[in-house]
């Protein structure tokens, strides 16, 4: 069976633009290690682990006609020395230069006519520090286990674990002819799928209804939040292909202190701090916040406690209002927390996940029209979107070296001035803004302000 992309990873390469790079990424500082960062080591590292996943070695390739969705492929002429790159800044180097250099690596697109990934080793950072800076295509991170090159390279300790043998040898790169014949055959295959899909739901009438008054009482919530129109921000305008980048370092001991004074969840308190931030950073810029609210978008996971460890994803999209014009920073704590609670009361977690669950009925050429129309109306239905990703809370290394930040670099959606993006590591919660560079002059400022909203919380813990 070939190994074709799902409509969904198709539809980040659909939605891809020049201005609108879908590629994830991120920004992990290291301390090195007493006798130096070992760059060709790291390499060999990256190599011998490749096996593990074996897409980062594949390239797509399209099927004629489109008819139907392209194919991962090995890459005969695969070369490492292309995908993992070395660069230095000017010791020592400032968080402003490895910012700058951030910005301009995530501005350009990744080539597909390779496998559409990259990492730089950044030296020459202050105090015999190191960045790897990491660029991965959305359609490369696999929908089930999301794991993607960064996580391969870490280790829970400074020596580098065993890893099995690899004996990679590239299969042969179908014709434009297998490609066609391969098409042919996953079409003739999907109606037995179909049936016995069916087949196994008619099992259970009274679970397979249950799920659908579940589904429809979800999309009808999604659908009511989404057709108000987001509200007029300086945070929507047209963006172009250049991009700033800030970082913010945070404890994640504030977060838990803020939460057992006041309640909520910790996405609850991340979500109100970047309430205030929004709200000061408006100010700064002479906006009125008199009634105003910003609409976020808010991927939350929805795995069960019974799911956790299982492997897979669950992942659904919450459309929050902000309330940026509340000036008491408990106040907009608990107005965030209600929001989200109504949202989990109404299922709408449910009716986004069916929303993104029916493309999948699409046949590549609409599939295309359809993931380019939902990204013009990005701008109509939210401000911004901003993740929260859950990380592990011990020290990683690479290469012996110990992991100290990771800021993450999530994607602009079209007509989005910047998407915050935080990650949870050790103690501590980083946040990534990656932002349009003309739009988002004054990235540093929000970058302040979120640090300004944190303290302004803190303030409030008796």
């Amino acid at each position: 069976m070939s190994d074709r992309l799902s409509p969904l990873d198709v539809s980040f390469l659909y939605l891809e633009t020049p201005t609108t790079h879908m590629h994830v990424g991120g920004v992990a500082i290291f301390q090195a290690p007493a006798d130096g960062f070992d760059f060709n080591a790291f390499s060999s590292l990256v190599e011998a682990r490749l096996g593990l996943l074996p897409r980062y070695r594949k390239k797509i390739r399209w099927v004629p006609g489109h008819i139907s969705n392209p194919v991962w492929v090995d890459d005969p002429d695969f070369d490492l020395s292309y995908h993992v790159r070395l660069s230095a800044l000017p010791k020592p180097g400032t968080e402003d230069q490895l910012k700058e250099f951030v910005a301009r690596i995530q501005s350009r697109p990744l080539d597909r006519g390779r496998p559409l990934w990259e990492l730089y080793v950044l030296e020459g950072l202050a105090d015999d520090k190191v960045a790897i800076v990491s660029k991965t295509h959305h359609a490369m991170v696999d929908g089930v286990t999301a794991v993607d090159i960064s996580t391969l390279i870490l280790d829970a300790g400074p020596t580098p674990r065993e890893t099995p043998p690899d004996y990679w040898v590239p299969e042969r790169e179908p014709s434009n002819v297998g490609l066609l014949g391969g098409a042919v055959i996953d079409w003739l295959r999907k109606p037995s799928h179909v049936v016995d899909t069916a087949r196994s739901n008619a099992l259970d009438a009274r679970r397979t209804v249950s799920r659908a008054v579940e589904v429809v009482n979800g999309v009808a919530a999604t659908l009511r939040t989404t057709a108000r129109s987001a509200p007029a921000t300086p945070l929507n305008v047209e963006i172009g292909a250049a991009r700033r980048f800030g970082m913010v370092a945070t404890d994640l001991d504030d977060y838990k202190r803020i939460r057992k004074s006041h309640g909520g969840t910790i996405n609850d308190v991340v979500l109100a701090t970047v309430t205030g931030a929004l709200r000061a950073w408006l100010q700064t810029r002479g906006e009125s916040v008199n009634g105003l609210t910003v609409r976020a978008m808010v991927p939350v996971s929805v795995r069960s406690e019974s799911q956790q460890g299982a492997g897979g994803n669950r992942v659904s999209q919450y459309f929050v209002d902000l309330p940026v014009s509340e000036p008491n920073p408990v106040m907009r704590l608990h107005q965030v927390s209600y929001a989200m609670n109504a949202h989990k009361e109404s299922n709408q977690a449910v009716g986004a996940d069916a929303l993104v669950a029916l493309s999948g009925f699409a046949p590549p050429t609409l599939h295309a029209l359809g993931a380019r129309l939902a990204g013009g109306f990005s701008r109509r239905m939210f401000n911004l979107v901003v993740t929260n990703v859950p990380g592990p809370q011990l020290p990683l290394f690479a290469n012996g070296a110990q992991m100290l930040e990771v800021y993450p670099v999530v994607p602009l959606a079209k007509g989005q001035a910047v998407v915050v993006g935080l990650t949870s590591y050790n103690g501590g919660v980083f946040y990534g803004l990656n932002a349009d560079r003309d739009a988002m002059y004054d990235v540093d400022v929000l970058a302040q302000c979120i640090d300004e909203a944190l303290v302004e919380l803190v303030e409030t813990v008796l």
